[in-house]
């Protein structure tokens, strides 16, 4: 369906990638990873036609049809979303329109009936009576209720705009689909929906995600990015990354042979190159020794930081108390009557599409705003940090640099040992010496990572940590929250993550009541779709 030939990109005159040969099929679905600047959303603009290489070229087999994710919220805030949708179809929501124009005419001549008669043929075969009742079981699917169908686009929530959106890109059967992070502020369910929605899709699909959990259950292939090479791996991101993995420790290991005989033979030959009784050996040496050659693994643009966390204290038999707290904001009830306790070695996943209620609970939990009603108590031995999922008042008008910042949350001063904890999340060299307000949304999460590993808490508290953080950042955090022996409560649209850490969940109704399952995350799906099912 896409034929990628001799493809490079320059920025600047340094290479992107170079010498791109690839070839995208009907009925496969492709993820495009890479570590942040690799140029994942870069090649999808290339091969969407928004972008120009600077040489080769992307060839698309004719009458294909396109469907791309639009990132824009605000492009259709004039239109109400059921149009918005059916534009996915530019052609069917035209045709749409002039046929309404032609009926609306109070006379008719001959060839505006004829010309009535040719729209409604093609308006039939592009399904357009089909339309409104398909974009509907779209939105649904994702999230978007019947009430909102006619709501101009302007007047939704953001989060509702991101779902009608996806919905556009996914309607009217388009051949070719191409997306950049579709599950990004997506809850749980709609990520689910679109993983079903596209394990029966029988198009092609070319789309970067962070997410790994939908990148194992939707693709057939991966295009990785690295070297600034682009290559083509089948299989999912899991079969990808163990094999990737793999390779490296078999060029390491043979590296470390080759050099480890190197050494040897080196040794050999300056203790007997000078005696003559050696001579020959130290010649047939130092001629093995020309033809060994340490294969020079090419550096990755990966970079994979380090999250460990290490309580200062085990946490005792006491740990939090939660008793009937209610609370509301805007006039909306976003807690209503929870209580809960905490067990020893607890992990809880705050899940489903509540976000609100996750929130207003941790900040409840960690004194920044107060219960309408009822008590939170925490143990004499319990310790907590806070992971805001709004981290702007940490960063804010601050003039520090990131030693200077990271200083005012540990207990030892020295420069050398804040550097440890920053160079633990890829921040070395220079880079410490930058200014906090300047830093991306990735950095950002990064040193409120940092300063929670120098707490020394043994109940960690994590409101939607992934957010803007990278394939491999998200991996390193997966890790560190798996191994750390104390409580953790975190809210996250990361499967794996729930699912890999997580032995209790959380789930919030819209009216803030708690539902609470002792259970692992994907055994509380399993049973939400037997009680749907029943």
């Amino acid at each position: 369906m896409i034929t990628v030939t001799d493809l490079s990109l320059n920025y600047s005159g340094t290479p992107l990638f170079a010498h791109v040969d690839l070839q995208f099929d009907r009925g496969n679905c492709y993820g495009i990873i890479g570590a942040n600047g690799a140029g994942k959303s870069t090649f999808l603009k290339i091969l969407s036609g928004e972008l120009d290489s600077t040489s080769g070229q992307v060839s698309i087999l004719p009458n294909i049809r396109m469907s791309v994710l639009k990132q824009d919220q605000n492009a259709y805030d004039a239109y109400p979303v059921m149009d918005t949708v059916i534009m996915g179809n530019q052609r069917l929501y035209d045709i749409g329109k002039e046929k309404d124009a032609l009926y609306a005419k109070e006379e008719m001549t001959d060839e505006d009936g004829l010309l009535a008669c040719q729209l409604e043929e093609e308006y039939a075969e592009l399904g357009g009576w089909e339309a409104e009742s398909n974009a509907s079981r779209i939105l649904q699917g994702l999230g978007v209720g019947t009430q909102f169908h006619d709501t101009p686009m302007a007047e939704l929530d953001p989060r509702l705009k991101v779902k009608v959106l996806l919905a556009q890109a996914l309607f009217g059967e388009p051949d070719l689909l191409m997306m950049d992070e579709p599950t990004n502020n997506l809850d749980i369910d709609a990520v689910n929906w679109l993983e079903d929605f596209l394990l029966e899709f029988e198009g092609t699909v070319i789309v970067v995600s962070h997410d790994r959990h939908f990148l194992n259950t939707v693709c057939t292939h991966i295009v990785d990015i690295d070297y600034n090479k682009i290559k083509m791996y089948v299989g999912n991101y899991d079969f990808w990354y163990e094999s990737s993995q793999l390779v490296q420790q078999l060029v390491k290991n043979q590296n470390k042979r080759n050099e480890e005989k190197i050494k040897e033979l080196q040794d050999f030959i300056s203790r007997f190159s000078a005696n003559k009784s050696k001579s020959k050996q130290a010649t047939a040496r130092r001629k093995l020794l020309d033809k060994l050659t340490v294969q020079e693994m090419p550096a990755s643009s990966r970079r994979y930081p380090f999250v460990g966390f290490t309580p200062d204290r085990e946490v005792g038999k006491d740990i939090l108390f939660v008793t009937d707290v209610s609370k509301t904001i805007g006039g909306v009830k976003v807690l209503d009557k929870v209580s809960f306790i905490v067990g020893h070695d607890e992990k809880i996943a705050f899940v489903g599409d509540n976000e609100n209620a996750h929130t207003a609970l941790f900040k409840i939990l960690a004194g920044e705003l107060e219960p309408d009603e009822g008590t939170v108590k925490w143990g004499q031995t319990a310790s907590f940090s806070y992971f805001p999922k709004d981290n702007t008042p940490y960063f804010a008008d601050c003039e520090d640099d990131l030693v200077q910042w990271l200083r005012q949350f540990s207990r030892d001063p020295q420069e050398q040992y804040l550097r440890g904890f920053l160079g633990r999340m890829l921040f070395s060299g220079e880079e410490v010496n930058k200014p906090v307000k300047v830093l991306s949304g990735g950095e950002k999460v990064r040193c409120m990572l940092s300063r929670m590993m120098l707490s020394g808490a043994n109940v960690l508290m994590l409101d939607q940590p992934t957010n803007h953080l990278d394939l491999e950042s998200i991996a390193a955090l997966n890790k560190g929250l798996e191994a750390v022996k104390c409580n953790v409560l975190v809210a996250s649209h990361d499967h794996q993550l729930i699912q890999t850490v997580c032995n209790r969940v959380f789930d919030f109704t819209p009216e803030g009541k708690l539902i609470d399952s002792k259970t692992t995350y994907d055994e509380y799906l399993e049973r939400q779709r037997e009680q749907e099912a029943g």
